[in-house]
């Protein structure tokens, strides 16, 4: 009879895991406030000194059966 296999554990993926310590950080910065955190981000944006293009919307894909 075959012997059962050990759990291997989990895997952490390395780049998973500085995603999320980053955003726990700026959300911990901005005092877990989803208000603040967007205005953050908003002044950081502006002031970064780069150029924000922005997209016009796309028009909505009709679907099969749409009236």
């Amino acid at each position: 009879m075959l012997e059962p296999l050990e759990p291997l554990g989990v895997w952490e993926d390395p780049i998973v895991a500085e995603v999320r310590a980053a955003r726990e950080r700026l959300f911990a910065e901005a005092g877990y406030s989803l208000e603040k955190l967007g205005r953050m981000l908003r002044e950081a944006q502006a002031t970064s000194g780069h150029e924000v293009i922005v997209l016009a919307p796309r028009p909505p894909e009709r679907t099969r059966g749409a009236a």
